[in-house]
């Protein structure tokens, strides 16, 4: 929710598709109850519990596909005013006239008992993975505003447009899947540079076009028309005018548009227009231009002036002033209109919305937000507890968090590390560039809920996982290693190029030939793919008899990896 109106559709042109990259090493405040919402909305086969099995795949996509760092922030006591309007708008969703059924006062804004109990879950499967979770006194997106406007977080993931009149800096307001330039993200200085519009202007805007608080606002006003209206004031000036004129000051007509003061114009004034010839439409009469034509007309001076056009507007000083001074007089009368609208409006505006927008104090006191490490074994009883998943699977989907943890640690230290004892780094594979080309694009599947999990390959009588990994993280950690790879890649290539360069000059037919290529390229990966498909379901089932000690395991690559970056599509073998 948010502001009223189309308030989204509003900010929409100044919105900006960044990239898979985007979020990486990016510190992110996640307002929990979207994700809650959004995920009961989306998921529309028989799922068991899919709040807690969205959030888990999404929290570990965040932080190891993403390379991002989540902070979860949950709701605390919303505003009475929040209550209120819930009320008012399950009355109106249900048809039910709201003059009849007063909204009492005092009313709890507090959810129900099951979707609190659902948040309550998120927040300890969160915890357990080793994110920070963060409490806020009222609203989730003010906590996450305040957190973002402060610097102690880069970005906020919710849709409630209301966290910009909250202060937030940048908002992720939705993942478009099947896309180069997945996350939809809106930034403040973009609004400010497109619409000309503050934080003070948009909370105007909802106060006058309605919001969570309020839903009405002022009759007869919606965003398109407060837009208008608060454009013509500056940020400081706003919220004091909105004020004198609820008090019934109708009077508080913007400078910019009041009618200027009269210019010396001789006998000319904006409302007093100069005669004009009824024949080419110029100033002057048609008399004087009947012989001769006048200084606006180019003509012969013995065939007088050209009739004017239909739909002529003369240009001369005199009708541009007068132009002017009707579209002043009208913006003039039309800000009138609205003046009085607001000041018809009872106790408007509302002190208490105006203070809980401008509040900085949503729970951030003593802030400390540190990122721990999963607790596995509890993890996996909590899992197997809520949504009977086999520890085995637990196990394997858990493994790219873990796998970036290793990483990550093994730049700083060289101590017993996430994964030390039960696995071991093996080496790096790199996707085939003709295989990434011909997998087919799910247009239903997002890649931040993507619940697809590692598949164990064998080779040699050796069981191996095979990661998605950061190249950046994997240079960090394994410096010799990624030279080594990046060595051997370049010696391909070379070898590629010289094979090919002989082949072609052998060729009877070069376009023949170039076709019958990309056919023998092609189908040798799609088999090669569907072979090791078929591997990893056989080999699936026997996942809890492998020990952690000297198993070998292999990660399969994500189920679109086309939509990734280059650098996400490097593989690294743990064995």
């Amino acid at each position: 929710m948010g502001v009223g109106g189309n308030f989204w559709d509003l900010l929409k042109p100044y919105a900006r598709n960044e990239g898979f990259d985007f979020l990486k090493n990016k510190r992110v405040a996640v307002d929990l109850s979207f994700w809650i919402v959004q995920h009961e909305t989306a998921i529309k086969a028989h799922v068991r519990k899919p709040h807690l099995r969205l959030t888990f795949f999404r929290t570990i996509n965040l932080f190891s596909k993403f390379g991002a760092f989540p902070v979860f922030i949950v709701d605390g006591t919303p505003s009475p005013l929040k209550s209120q309007a819930r009320i008012a708008r399950y009355f109106r969703s249900s048809g039910i006239e709201l003059a009849s059924l007063p909204v009492p006062e005092g009313v709890s804004a507090e959810r129900n008992r099951l979707f609190s109990s659902r948040v309550q879950e998120c927040v300890e499967l969160v915890e357990l993975l080793g994110m920070p979770v963060l409490k806020a006194k009222g609203e989730a997106e003010a906590l996450c505003a305040q957190l973002n406007s402060e610097g102690h977080v880069d970005a906020c993931m919710t849709a409630d447009s209301d966290a910009f009149l909250f202060g937030a800096k940048c908002i992720i307001k939705c993942f478009c899947p099947n896309s180069k330039e997945p996350f939809e993200c809106y930034s403040m200085s973009d609004i400010e540079a497109g619409l000309g519009l503050k934080r003070k202007h948009l909370i105007a805007i909802s106060l006058l076009a309605g919001n969570d608080h309020d839903m009405n606002g002022v009759r007869g006003i919606g965003v398109d028309y407060a837009l208008r209206f608060v454009k013509a004031f500056s940020e400081d000036d706003i919220l004091n005018r909105l004020h004198e004129i609820g008090k019934g000051n109708t009077s508080q007509i913007p400078i910019c548009i009041k009618v200027e003061e009269d210019m010396d114009m001789g006998e000319s004034s904006p409302n007093r227009k100069q005669p004009h010839c009824s024949f080419c439409g110029h100033p002057g009469s048609k008399t004087d231009h009947v012989k001769f034509s006048c200084e606006y007309c180019v003509t012969k001076d013995d065939e007088g002036c050209k009739q004017k056009p239909d739909g002529f507007k003369c240009d001369c000083f005199s009708c541009g002033m007068n132009r002017r001074h009707k579209e002043q007089k009208r913006l003039e009368n039309w800000h009138t209109k609205i003046c009085h609208k607001i000041a018809q409006e009872p106790n408007f505006p509302k002190e208490e919305i105006i203070d809980m927008y401008l509040c900085n104090d949503n729970g951030s006191d003593n802030l400390h937000i540190t990122w721990g490490k999963p607790n596995v074994e509890m993890l996996i009883d909590f899992l197997n507890f809520h949504q009977h998943w086999e520890p085995s699977y637990i196990r394997r989907t858990m493994f790219p968090m873990m796998s970036t943890i290793f990483l990550r640690d093994m730049t700083k230290t060289t101590a017993e590390t996430l994964l030390f004892g039960q696995y071991e780094f093996d080496s790096i594979e790199q996707e085939s560039s003709v295989q990434q080309d011909v997998r087919e694009l799910d247009e239903t599947l997002d890649l931040l809920d993507d619940g697809d999990v590692p598949v164990i390959h064998e080779d040699d009588g050796c069981s191996f996982l095979l990661t998605d990994e950061n190249m950046d993280l994997v240079g960090a950690a394994f410096p010799a290693e990624v030279k080594r790879f990046w060595q051997e890649q370049e010696q391909k290539r070379s070898k590629n190029s010289m094979s090919r360069l002989q082949e072609n000059e052998n060729l009877a037919s070069p376009i023949s030939r170039s076709i019958q290529l990309n056919i023998t390229e092609f189908y040798p990966s799609t088999k090669v793919q569907h072979r090791q498909a078929k591997q990893g379901e056989g080999s699936s089932k026997n996942i809890d008899s492998q020990g952690s000690g000297g198993s070998k395991m292999k990660r399969k690559m994500s189920s679109s990896p086309t939509k990734l970056t280059k650098s996400v599509r490097r593989r690294l073998l743990f064995d």
